[in-house]
């Protein structure tokens, strides 16, 4: 092999993005050896055909991928390399959720003063709930409590709210204990994931109020603590008692539905809704499909993001969804046929179906 083929390890370096410092080190743990090396000099040489693996090391790297995986992950093929990452990210993330867990847990303990009762319920109902309403939720740095579910309580109810702005869903749960006290809050969306998983498993659950967060205690499993979020959570009452009269009231199967949604080729949903039931329409404003649903009220059509409807209807509870409709530029609401305590409203697409017009 002739030098002129060779890049010197500061060449190679720059081409790789891994100093030289690393590059000795990786030569020494055997992953990555210069292809050739100057016996007076003890200079180290690297040919273009290792970049592709050098580039490789770094992504692998960057992923925290400890060096003995990375080592014989370099040595497979693509399939298995692939089944080696998504471990290493599992566990990664499982080591983080249960340091987050940990790390809250300890915090609340510092900082906290004794725990105030809010309610208690069932476990399986609470995760349920958690799990409906946590579908409107919002990854927004700009307004961190997107990302949360405003928790509600009284003596009489507790509600769980969330609202992306272009979706709102809230539930209302009757405790079975009830606390003497009313307490709300913004509780983080991701901690209430990890939790609603737990509690499940758990018949009645109590929920504690505490200075930054909630604790969700059964004497089945470990007690689980969830962070608040700061911020003034949209005002969602006042938006609900400004909707306007529904206008046409239309009963589907909730199945049918969602069916329908599965199979549609568009993104952009859109519906007539008439007396006779409900009609998908193509881009071009042709049937593609109709539902059997009971109807009430003037004919309308109107058109949501698959990505807005599909979860308001899928997370109603019973056979059967009732679709209040206000006109093709007014908020719908999604809700249960037989059970109003899980409701959802959703913004449409403006009636000219730009896009990005919502």
């Amino acid at each position: 092999m002739q030098l002129p083929d060779l890049m010197p390890i500061g060449d190679f370096a720059r081409r790789t993005g891994l100093t030289p410092s690393a590059l000795r080190f990786y030569a020494d743990s055997a992953v990555l050896l210069p292809a050739e090396i100057d016996p007076v000099s003890g200079y180290r040489y690297y040919h273009p055909d290792q970049l592709a693996r050098a580039d490789m090391l770094r992504q692998l790297r960057e992923i925290a991928m400890p060096l003995p995986a990375v080592k014989a992950a370099l040595e497979a093929g693509p399939d298995e390399v692939a089944r080696m990452i998504d471990e290493h990210v599992a566990k990664v993330l499982g080591d983080a959720a249960a340091a987050r867990r940990k790390a809250a847990r300890l915090t609340a303990k510092l900082t906290d003063l004794p725990s105030l009762l809010i309610a208690v319920l069932k476990g399986p109902v609470l995760a349920d709930a958690v799990e409906q309403v946590l579908t409107a939720t919002a990854s927004d740095t700009t307004m961190p409590v997107l990302g949360g579910l405003h928790l509600e309580a009284s003596p009489e109810a507790v509600t769980l709210t969330a609202t992306d702005r272009y979706r709102l869903s809230t539930r209302t749960l009757v405790p079975d204990e009830s606390a003497s006290n009313i307490w709300a809050a913004t509780v983080d969306g991701d901690s209430l994931r990890v939790a609603a998983a737990e509690v499940r498993r758990c018949a009645m659950v109590r929920v504690e109020a505490s200075t930054h967060g909630i604790w969700l205690r059964s004497s089945e499993r470990e007690d689980q603590h969830c962070r608040l979020l700061s911020g003034q959570f949209p005002d969602y009452r006042a938006m609900l008692a400004t909707l306007p009269e529904a206008t046409t009231r239309a009963t589907v199967s909730k199945d049918l539905l969602l069916r329908a949604m599965e199979e549609s080729v568009h993104e952009l949903i859109t519906l007539d809704v008439t007396g006779s039931g409900l009609n998908f329409l193509t881009d071009d404003k042709q049937p593609s499909q109709s539902l059997p649903a009971a109807v009430t009220g003037a004919a309308l059509r109107i058109s949501f993001h698959l990505t807005t409807v599909y979860p308001a209807v899928s997370t109603a509870i019973g056979p059967e969804v009732m679709l209040d409709l206000r006109g093709p530029n007014q908020p719908i609401t999604i809700r249960s046929a037989d059970r109003g305590d899980l409701t959802t409203v959703a913004m449409p697409v403006k009636p000219d179906h730009d896009p990005d017009a919502i």
